[in-house]
Order: structure tokens, then sequence, then C-alpha cells
């Protein structure tokens, strides 16, 4: 199908609305998510569903999914056909390339696809030489299929499937739709007819679309979780027997020695989450080995190795900065987001909920820094009789000296429960959650008033930005030639400046009638003021203008902290919804980063009749740092962030 170059339109942001709905129909077809009974399910599973379902929906079609629609040429009579491209990267660095396509209603992986979600359709083999056929646009035949009979119980007719080379087995290399119902082929030999339509494979044209014209990217040698799929069929050791008859029966398809196809056991596959990609730690799609409970001791020294590693880690990553990039002192949540979690050796979302400070002897952080401190490894201090932080460090104790690091999962759990690893620890943190590493933009907005319109006679626009106002107002000046000739930043007044912006209501007004003349700036910023203002939070570069603009300022993030019954402190965080972050997700994240409890309630007061609640969340303990640092992560700046500290009373 992509043989040809197809006409591509340009690419066009996809709406976050969209993307969700697409994404839930690539799951739904593909059969991605294992049934579940929402009613025998407690609150926490449900979350875990949740993310999960998030999470997956991020790997199938990343938050930066761009479409376009496409016209090409369909089967041996070259039928005009159209449909849609949806164009995205797996990785924040990668080129985005042709992730899916959509063509008659039905949606369709890419090969770029399907190198990061192994199982997602079932996986055919061939022989090398029919693969040279099929990448020349030719369909692949029934007599050049191999690795079975049986072949995987999903390749029925009209199925969507993958097709690797002998040569390669875990790599699929071509995607294509079941012509027949190849599960039930009980033999190839001497079979007639297709096997599999050919619509995309590694090499054409739609493998080779990106922005940047560069060609495609490479095939792999190999990608471990399809090298799972096709160990639990008992493929291996029939690939690698697997001999190639020399004659080729029909184009595209090479007849097998019969003898080499016979079936062999294979296990059923399940259809399970699968969001990784080659090289990374993840469980596959069979049933999980129960994790082992872990003793209260192994818990312990799970938290103190943490510690040590997270130490070790600032004095390899910082070996010339002073105190090794830490700066002293330490809070309570910094030592548990940045130098405990991160290190934490969990494999599985069980292991993370066993590893959690109230499950150790301590029972909380507090305790646990205080026997650091007993130990000599560091010195710590109570600050106002709340906080317990750490004063200093000893870099040369010989527990962090002979610390030897030791290995760490590679991705975070499906359920996002892990905070990151290593020197990506404070980036990598709950990939369910879509607000993490979002980029914002807050776009200021102007629209002349009627007293303002003389001056805006040329421009038909509504909302305006500030370098657009200063570019009319400029313009205004030139063509009534109200520049000044000795200084170019002094601007003589004109009846129409003096009556819509000098009319007395400022307190400089009278001394600038007075002398008939302004500064450029300071006319340009009396015309901003004259203005109504709007605003609008854009998100990750999309087009200002597809946003809804909305009067007033932009909000804030309000961070308050507050005293409770005796000495508690809480700190409550509100404003969220606005920077398109969910409280409940944040909240999650903060009680793992921060070893405490979270609450998310209605935000008394703050919801106008017919809108969408405002929530506010609460989390233990003055938390300000953490819930910074969280907010930095989904691309929320300091400046639009407002502190409240109520916790000292008043003097």
């Amino acid at each position: 199908m992509f043989k040809k170059k197809p006409t591509i339109k340009p690419l066009a942001p996809l709406r976050s609305s969209d993307r969700r709905k697409l994404a839930d129909q690539i799951i739904t077809t593909y059969e991605l998510e294992p049934p579940t009974n929402a009613q025998d399910q407690t609150p926490e599973q449900k979350a875990e569903v949740t993310n999960a379902h998030t999470a997956l929906r991020n790997s199938l079609l990343p938050d930066s999914t761009q479409s376009a629609r496409f016209t090409t040429t369909l089967g041996p009579d070259l039928a005009l056909a159209s449909g849609t491209v949806y164009v995205a990267s797996h990785t924040p660095s990668g080129e985005p390339r042709i992730l899916w396509f959509q063509l008659e209603g039905l949606i369709y992986p890419s090969v770029y696809t399907l190198w990061h979600h192994p199982s997602l359709v079932p996986l055919l083999h061939t022989p090398e030489v029919a693969i040279q056929n099929m990448k020349k646009g030719s369909d692949l035949m029934q007599p050049g299929l191999a690795g079975g009979p049986p072949f995987p119980s999903r390749a029925k007719k009209g199925a969507v499937v993958a097709v690797a080379s002998l040569d390669r087995p875990s790599v699929p290399v071509a995607v294509g739709v079941c012509e027949v119902d190849v599960s039930a082929l009980e033999s190839v030999r001497g079979s007639k007819g297709r096997a599999v339509r050919n619509l995309h494979w590694a090499g054409d044209e739609a493998w080779g679309y990106g922005a940047s014209g560069r060609a495609g990217q490479g095939v792999p040698e190999s990608i471990e979780g399809w090298g799972r799929v096709i160990e639990e069929r008992g493929l291996v050791e029939r690939v690698e027997g697997l001999e190639v008859d020399g004659e080729e029966e029909e184009d595209g398809g090479v007849a097998l020695d019969e003898s080499t196809a016979q079936p062999e056991t294979v296990s059923k596959q399940t259809n399970g989450y699968n969001t990784t990609v080659e090289g990374e730690d993840a469980p596959s799609n069979t049933s999980h080995t129960p994790t082992k409970e872990f003793t209260q001791q192994e818990i312990d020294s799970a938290f103190r190795n943490a510690f040590l590693y997270g130490i070790h880690k600032h004095k390899e990553s910082n070996p010339t900065t002073k105190n090794f990039g830490l700066t002293f002192p330490l809070s309570q949540s910094f030592v548990m987001s940045d130098l405990i979690q991160p290190f934490l050796p969990a494999f599985t979302p069980e292991e993370t909920q066993q590893l959690q400070i109230k499950k150790t002897s301590w029972k909380n952080l507090k305790k646990f820094i205080k026997a650091l401190d007993k130990q000599m490894i560091i010195k710590s201090k109570e600050i106002n009789g709340q906080e317990t932080v750490i004063w200093d460090i000893d870099f040369s104790d010989p527990a962090i000296v002979d610390f030897k690091p030791y290995r760490l999962p590679k991705k975070e759990t499906l359920a996002g429960t892990s905070q990151g690893r290593g020197a990506t620890a404070t980036e990598q943190i709950d990939t369910g959650d879509e607000s993490v590493g979002q980029k914002l933009q807050v776009v200021t907005y102007y629209k002349p008033t009627s007293k303002l319109a003389p001056l805006f006679a040329s421009t038909t626009k509504q909302l305006l930005t500030p370098p657009e106002v200063r570019e009319i107002i400029t313009a205004y000046l030139e063509t009534s030639h109200l520049i000044s000739e000795t200084n170019k930043r002094l601007i003589k007044l004109d009846p129409t400046l003096s009556n819509s912006v000098f009319d007395g209501s400022g307190p400089l007004d009278k001394e600038v009638l007075a002398k008939g003349t302004v500064p450029r700036d300071a006319l340009i910023d009396r015309v901003l003021h004259a203005m109504s203002s709007s605003y609008a939070i854009v998100r990750n570069n999309s087009d200002p203008t597809s946003f809804k603009a909305r009067s007033g300022a932009p909000p804030k993030v309000h961070i308050t902290l507050e005293k409770r019954t005796g000495n508690k402190k809480v700190t409550k965080v509100s404003g969220l919804e606005a920077y398109f972050i969910s409280p409940k997700l944040l909240a999650d994240e903060l009680r793992k980063a921060c070893a405490g409890s979270t609450s998310v309630e209605p935000l008394a007061g703050a919801t106008k009749k017919n809108e969408r609640p405002i929530e506010e969340v609460m989390i233990q303990g003055p938390q300000q740092d953490a819930v910074v640092a969280a907010l930095e992560r989904r691309g929320v700046e300091r400046r639009w962030v407002e502190v409240l500290d109520k916790s000292k009373g008043k003097k």
C-alpha cells in the first residue's frame, strides 16, 4: 500500500480527547486489557487499573501525537484509497514516525509500534526470500508460512498480523491482514492462495516518512518481548530447525519441508498489558509468579541501602560540586523522594507495596533519620519541634565509601508506583499521569475597548498578544507622524491619543497632556493597562488559538501550610485543574514521595454552578518542597505558584 509515496497533508496536533478516544478504540480492537469486574475491586485496585489503563493509552499514542490525512493506491487495480496517519515518537528525543494508519474505519499498527509492543498482534514467520518479495509489495502466500501448524490462535480471517523472517524471528518487519483462517491450517505443503494481504513493511514509504527527511529507523537484530512470545509458543526450536525447500511456489511464498513443520505443544497466548520496549525489564504476558514476602529486616536493609545508594549517586554525578550537589539542610520530603525512593529495589507493583517506610521497624522517616544519626553517618536536627532534617553527611563514612551499587529496575512498574531510577529519578515519575513531562505556556491576550477602537482600526482581530499590540500602535504612530524627529523614543500626542489614552484618569495625565509628549514605552504600557486582558494556558507546543481564552489574569497554583491539632502541620494544594493536572494522581505520587497520608476533597466555595468541581490536595506534614518539585515535573513554573505559610501563627 505504501510502495509508492503517499500524499500526506500537513500534520496537526491530535486533541487530548480524540487521542484518548482513539487509544481506547485500539485497546478494544486489539483486546489489550483483560476483563475486570469493577464491583469486586477495592478502591486501591480500581486506582491501579485506572493508572495502568492511562499508561497503556500513552504508550500506544504518546501525548505528542499528530495526525494527517493521506491518499495512496491500494490493490492490484491501484484503486485510490484515503485514510489518516498518526505520527509521534515513543521517546522524547526520538524523531516522530508513523505509529498507526487508519483506513476504511480500521486502524493498523506500523512496524515502529510493533517493535515497542510485543504480542500486540499475532506473529507469523516466513523465510527471508519471501520477506524480500513482501518488501517489493507482494502478499504472503500460504506455502510461505513457517513455524506451524499450529499457527497463532488469533490469526483468523480478517485479523491484523505481523510477519517476521526466520533469520530474525523476534523482529516483525511487515503488517498485513489474514486472507484465510491461518490458525485453522493443518498443512501448508502444496497449498495455494494468499495467506496475508501485505499492507506495510519496513522499507516502504510509511516507514521512511519523517519531518527531517532522514531514512527510517534501522531494523533491530532482536526484540526481547517478541522473543518471549515465540518461546511461549514453543517456536524457538522449530524456527531454528527449519530448512527452506529450494522450490519457490507462487509470488511471495516458499514451501517448507513437511517433516520440519510438525506441531508441538503450544501454550495458549494471553493478551495482557505490555507497554515495554526492547531491553526493558518488565513482566511478560504470562501469569506472574507470586512475589516473595520480605521480612522486616529485609525491608529495613532495603531502605538503608537505598539511602546509601542515593548518596553514592550524588557523589558519582557531582564529584567537583560542594557537598556533591546536596544543599543542606535536607528536608524529609527530599530525602524520601530523591535519596531513597528512586533506589529501592522494587521490580513489581507487589514489591513496591511491601517496600514502604511504615513497614520498616522505624515506622516513619523521622525515626529512620535519627537511626542514621546514631550510626554517625549523618547529623540530624529537629526544627521547631516538628520536622527532623539532615544537617550534614559524613561522606567519608565507610558505609558510604565502601557502598557497592546493585541492580535497579530499568522502568517504572506498570501501575506507576515507582519513583524513577538512578540519574533520571526526578524525571521518570508515574507514566500513568499524562501531565508528567508536559510543557506549559501561559499566553496573555488583550482586547481593545470601545474607547481605544480608533487606535486599532487597522485590525479585525479581537484578541491580541503584547507584541501585536506594540506593532499596531507603532504603525499608528508612524502613519500619523507622531514620532519625535529628535528622539525616536518620544511620542507627540494627537487628539486621538489624548482622548483615548490620557483622559485624565491617571495620576500623570495632566503632566503628559501639559507637555504634549510621552515616552513610547509609557504609552504602550498605558494602552495595555486600558485594554481587557485574558489568558490561555497552552499545552505541549499546541496552537494557542486552539485553546479557549479566559478573561482576567492567569490563575496561580496555591500551596498553603497550616497547623492542625497540636503541632501537626499539613500542606494544601489547589488550582491544579487549570494546568491540566489531576489532583488524584498528584496526591497518589505525593503519598509515596512524602511517605505520608494524602486526601483529595472539593475546595469549598471555589466552584460555580454548572462547572466542574475544583479539588484540593492535602498532604500530611510541611511538604512545600516536594509539591513544588512535583509541579515543576508537570511544567508548572515557580512564578505560577503562590505559597502561603499559615503554620507559624500571628506574632
